[in-house]
């Protein structure tokens, strides 16, 4: 007897009683007290949130294509009494009507369509749902899609779509490159014949000014050369001796030679000759005077560079270096008048902008 009076609810659960058949009441949770053979504990609902995943369900699209569709919900049991006695089996009838309701949403898609609207389905299966439930003493919380799957013929026919879509990208990619690359090369290649060509123009040009100034500084050489053994004949003051005995030494070598068999004399040896012993025959060509002579005047020894004509500084050089070698003249010979500035410098170059003016 206590055993049936006494009845204990866990937490979130209801008992439903019956007496007689017919229902008494709904007990809450914890200690309940019953009338033992009366009283009647026909069922005992939870009130937790359950979650349900339904099996595959195959599904037509709009375009005659075949998916299976897995779907998951979230309810939970608000009135224990509707849950009982207005439906048998609320599990079931949930599932039924998911099935009905998900088969209507996606035969309206076609394949692409419902493969990229989760989101849309979703709200579609809670929303009717939830107001067919709500008479049950049900009220459906959240409904998810857990797996959409195409037939094996479409997988095939997708993965071949995204696999030529991945190839076109990877090849465009790869064209792209080549043409950057091109361009790169071209444009290296532009710049590296230009810098090849200014080298050589820099090149050319200095070696040819190089190969003007070794000529110049070659003649200016020469020229020293020539102005000092020249000056140095002057020096010397060769007399009728010298000559005639400079004659004499050419006689050897002008007999050397195996096949030297014969050799003229020139006439000029024989008064070279009559010359040494005696100085009162000339020679024609040696000078016979041997008093000394005027001192030639051999310029610069360093050699000098040609330099532009419109150079100021250049000209005031030149002006200096004549004004000085003037001096040294005066100095030399007194009662000369020095030359003024103007005059040692020359005429004004009438196309030099720095030139002075003539009076």
């Amino acid at each position: 007897m206590l055993a049936k009076t006494v009845r204990i609810v866990p937490q979130a659960r209801a008992a439903i009683v019956e007496r007689f058949g017919k229902y008494k009441g709904t007990l809450p949770a914890g200690l309940n007290i019953v009338v033992p053979f009366i009283d009647k504990v026909r069922y005992l609902i939870d009130l937790r949130e359950q979650v349900v995943s339904f099996p595959p369900q195959p599904v037509i699209t709009e375009d005659n294509l075949v998916v299976s569709i897995d779907t998951v919900i979230y309810f939970q049991v608000t009135d224990p009494v509707t849950a009982t006695y207005e439906i048998a089996n609320y599990i079931q009838a949930v599932e039924q009507l998911t099935m009905t309701t998900l088969r209507n949403i996606v035969g309206g898609m076609d394949l692409e369509q419902t493969l990229t609207s989760r989101d849309e389905i979703n709200s579609g299966l809670r929303g009717v749902l939830d107001e067919a439930t709500g008479k049950w003493g049900i009220r459906v919380n959240r409904v998810e899609i857990k797996g959409i799957d195409p037939p094996p013929s479409i997988k095939d026919a997708m993965e071949k779509q995204m696999r030529a879509d991945r190839d076109k990208r990877a090849l465009i990619l790869t064209a792209e490159g080549q043409r950057q690359s091109a361009i790169l090369t071209a444009e290296g290649n532009k710049q590296s014949s230009i810098l090849n060509a200014e080298g050589d123009r820099e090149s050319l040009i200095l070696r040819a000014q190089a190969d003007r100034e070794a000529a110049i500084l070659r003649a200016q050489g020469e020229g020293q050369a020539i102005q000092t053994v020249f000056q140095a004949i002057h020096d010397g003051q060769p007399d009728q001796s010298l000559l005639a005995y400079q004659y004499l030494q050419m006689m050897p070598k002008i007999a050397e030679g195996s096949a030297n068999k014969v050799w003229v004399i020139p006439s000029e040896i024989t008064k070279a000759m009559e010359g040494l012993g005696s100085s009162i025959h000339e020679i024609a060509g040696i000078p016979k005077d041997t008093t000394p002579r005027k001192r030639v005047d051999m310029g610069p020894s360093e050699p000098q560079l040609p330099r532009r004509s419109d150079d100021p500084e250049m000209a005031a050089t030149n002006a200096a270096v004549q004004q000085a070698i003037a001096e040294a003249e005066i100095a030399a010979k007194p009662g000369k008048s020095l030359p003024s500035s103007a005059d040692v410098a020359g005429p004004a170059d009438p196309a030099d902008p720095e030139a002075p003016a003539a009076p």
